[in-house]
């Protein structure tokens, strides 16, 4: 692992980007990096399978190292073509549509002079395009990306850090191996959950380096976009399922105990003190908070039926793959 401090030019800020409706987003994403008070080594930018937005952020990012993905399409190919390409011995992950506040890496690099620290993940803001529909309660804010209540308050450890505000030693996926593309997302495919891909490699690292652990420090802050379209019950629905189907499939890779760690204290403590807080202020009079408690029902519901059902396919496929193995040799989960 690294040593106890971290020099500015030892990072290395990512950005992965697919597709040129994200183009401001991502040229804001870009100049927040440039503005860091501690200034990156390199900032890698990968572009995955739009060769017209390579041609323009090749042309137009002046300053930046622009790649085309180099592995198979989708974010887990994309983070692995940048870490490859990186010299830095901290990356630095950020999402093309967030946007970092200025000491984002001052910030991180703090905590990096602890040798134990795997990586550090910072606090991530949505930003509304319009307001937030009056149904949404933010303890649902993982729905699009961002941080909820119920998280640390300040620098604590967690099992793992969300992608979209996320960074590493380059030693850990040396040492632990890359994303597993199963859990990831992929532009044209049907899309599991950028969380659980996360929350994979942050448990198979802390196996691979025991004692030591990932932190999430909150005043490591971005802003994140959040466009219209992912303000609607239709969207809502659906990253419940796909956050659920991926879960379920992350406790067959990872083991139940710590796949579902955080999620199970989220659902004994956050949920309740939310449903609690909206249905007392629904018996004040207030009809949109009743919405909101039933967004949380609903939204709970929605997720754990999808979990079960994939942890079930998953279990059924293991058992079929492990009885026609040859010779008695054990099968393993299929992608």
């Amino acid at each position: 692992m690294a040593g106890p401090s971290v020099e500015a030019d030892t990072i290395s800020v990512i950005v992965c980007s697919h597709t040129l409706e994200r183009w401001e987003n991502l040229r804001a994403c870009v100049e927040s990096i440039r503005a860091q008070t501690m200034a990156p080594v390199e900032t890698i930018v990968v572009i995955d399978g739009n060769d017209e937005l390579e041609r323009r952020a090749r042309a137009e990012l002046a300053g930046v190292d622009v790649v085309g993905n180099s592995h198979d399409r989708g974010l887990s190919g994309g983070r692995q073509t940048g870490a490859e390409r990186a010299s830095g011995s901290i990356l630095a992950f950020l999402d093309d549509d967030a946007v970092a506040d200025a000491d984002w890496l001052e910030r991180l690099a703090a905590v990096y002079r602890d040798p134990l620290v795997l990586g550090v993940g910072g606090s991530i803001e949505p930003a509304w395009e319009r307001p937030a529909p009056s149904w949404f309660p933010a303890e649902f804010n993982w729905v699009v990306g961002c941080t909820y209540p119920g998280m640390p308050l300040a620098a604590a450890r967690v099992r793992n850090v969300i992608g979209a505000n996320m960074s590493m030693r380059a030693s850990v996926l040396a040492r632990a191996g890359a994303f597993d593309p199963r859990l990831g997302r992929a532009p044209g495919a049907r899309a599991l959950s950028g969380s659980a891909e996360e929350t994979e490699l942050c448990i198979r690292a802390a196996h691979a380096l025991p004692g030591h652990y990932w932190i999430y420090e909150p005043r490591a802050h971005v802003v994140h976009a959040v466009p219209p379209g992912r303000g609607s019950w239709r969207y809502f629905v659906r990253r419940c399922v796909v956050e659920g189907t991926a879960k379920g499939l992350l406790s067959r890779i990872a083991g139940g105990d710590e796949a579902l760690s955080s999620e199970r204290a989220y659902v004994r403590s956050v949920l309740p003190r939310a449903l609690g807080r909206e249905l007392a202020s629904a018996a004040r009079g207030r009809p949109r908070a009743l919405a909101r408690a039933g967004t949380i029902i609903a939204g709970l519901a929605i997720t754990t039926a999808a979990y079960g059902r994939s942890w079930c396919s998953a279990a059924s496929r293991a058992s079929s793959r492990a009885g026609a193995a040859p010779n008695g040799a054990p099968g393993r989960l299929a992608p």
